[in-house]
């Protein structure tokens, strides 16, 4: 049985809850759950260690950052099982995530390093002469991080990371189904210095709700559902957060794309790990003139992908996370084909599995296009302009990364311009991510941006000091 963790302390709750492999059902570990009291005491320790976290120098943060680093990645094996087993990611999948979290607490190593502030002249006017502006940043305090069950290592680590590295103190609620992962991340924190800036509480959702709202939080960094995330922000209107949210990513085609290129990254970045991504593609606008050729290099792409076993290196597409998560995919697929969608591949069940799946023919108004489907569903529709494919892209409540594949350079910065993301990407899917670049979405995707230097400006807050008398 697996205790989770208060300020460092490995500590036992009443009740434990089982964590199951979702591919075999299986037992994985069990683990003991986090009751308010609980939860009470680490936002207590948190705020008491915040007054020894913020006067940290330095090199002290960057160090115990770089040893978790080093830790992961000494243990690497280690936790891609566990990501397997826990999640139901496939192993190639989850070999990617544990080396992203090995930069991800790098860069935190390194931003903890070059995290500093400016000088600005101040004696502009003439009533200001001999005054300076030495403007800084300061941590905000006790962090509450909740994460998703779909990176269940690496996006815990985008909240600890930044916030360890910006001076703050953190207090962790992992996903439910997969807490294995942040509770071994909070046990190598630990060893490497952090000790009781961390807390990893295995606490209800509605536990986690009254810590949002609790006074000795000064920051939330949430990531998960749409509906979720904005009944967090509206509970605490005042506290800073960051959310990390739903989308629905489209990714545009144009006519001089290289198709066979744009297929193989269509075919890996709408079905990686069963699409449980929130930049997963969702929606491929294709130019009407390429559409045909376009289809007919991506279908034997779909079709050859591995589905099964997560735990086998050869798979590439995995279980979905439960039997709910399941069911809903399959009812949006059966809605859309009722409606007069078609399906060019999949559209089945393969239970704990949903076969890798293409519809043409999709209306806007169809969940699988509308909405999030957060599995291995990819719409296919025909442009005939680039201005109907922009509008084709913004026409969602979601805004989070997008592709665009294309050698012209001025349809991709006119798309950077027009196309109302977080984040577009050239010559790719909307599934590209590099840890250390600003992360995040507008519309109903989100607020705020991860991303180690950009979190760790939302993790703390701007003061300056204006000096005066000064001879310049």
């Amino acid at each position: 049985m697996r205790p989770f963790l208060v300020a460092g302390e490995h500590v036992t709750g009443a009740e434990t809850r089982a964590v199951r492999d979702p591919y075999t059902g299986d037992v994985v570990d069990e683990v003991a759950v986090a009751s308010w009291a609980d939860v009470d005491r680490a936002l207590a320790a948190a705020q008491t260690a915040f007054e020894t976290t913020r006067e940290q120098s330095a090199y002290e943060r960057s160090k115990m950052l770089s040893a978790a680093s080093i830790a992961i990645r000494e243990r690497a094996e280690e936790l891609t099982n566990l990501i397997v087993s826990e999640g139901g990611k496939p192993y190639k999948n989850a070999k990617v995530e544990v080396a992203r979290a090995v930069s991800t607490m790098q860069w935190a190593a390194e931003e903890a390093k070059r995290f500093t502030g400016e000088l600005i002249r101040l004696d502009t006017e003439e009533t200001a002469k001999g005054r300076m502006g030495l403007v800084r940043r300061f941590p905000l305090g006790p962090v509450l991080g909740i994460a998703p069950f779909n990176f269940p290592l690496n996006l815990v680590c985008h909240k600890v990371g930044p916030a360890l590295a910006a001076g703050n103190t953190i207090v962790v609620k992992p996903a439910s189904a997969t807490p294995l992962s942040a509770l071994t991340l909070g046990d190598i924190l630990v060893e490497a210095g952090s000790r009781e800036a961390i807390s990893v509480v295995t606490a209800s959702s509605a536990d986690a709700e009254r810590a949002a709202q609790d006074d000795r939080v000064a920051k939330i960094s949430f990531t998960g559902s749409t509906d979720v995330g904005w009944k967090l922000k509206s509970l605490a209107p005042r506290k800073k957060f960051t959310l990390e949210l739903g989308g629905n990513a489209p990714v545009i085609i144009e006519p001089d794309a290289d198709l066979e290129h744009a297929a193989d990254r269509v075919s890996y970045g709408g079905f990686y790990q069963a699409g449980q991504s929130c930049i997963s593609v969702q929606r491929v606008l294709v130019q009407q003139s390429v559409f045909d050729a376009f289809c007919s290099a991506l279908l034997p792409r779909v079709e050859a992908l591995v589905v099964g076993d997560p735990h086998d290196p050869d798979t590439d597409v995995g279980p979905l996370i439960d039997s709910g998560a399941l069911d809903r995919v399959d009812t949006w697929v059966r809605e859309a084909l009722d409606g007069g969608a078609r399906a060019l591949t999949g559209a089945k069940r393969d239970d704990p599995c949903y076969r890798p799946t293409v519809l043409a023919d999709v209306r806007p108004d169809m969940k699988v296009s509308c909405r999030e489907v957060f599995g291995p569903v990819v719409t296919v529709a025909a442009y005939e302009t680039f201005d109907e494919a922009i509008d084709l892209a913004n026409d969602t409540e979601y805004g989070l990364q997008a592709g665009i594949f294309t050698s012209d350079i001025g349809r991709v910065f006119r798309a950077h311009r027009d196309v109302r993301v977080g984040g577009l990407v050239h010559n790719d899917v909307s599934a590209f991510r590099a840890d250390q670049m600003p992360y995040g979405g507008v519309k109903a995707s989100g607020y705020g941006r991860e991303g180690l230097r950009y979190a760790m400006q939302d993790m703390s807050e701007t003061r300056i000091l204006v000096l005066s008398g000064l001879d310049l």
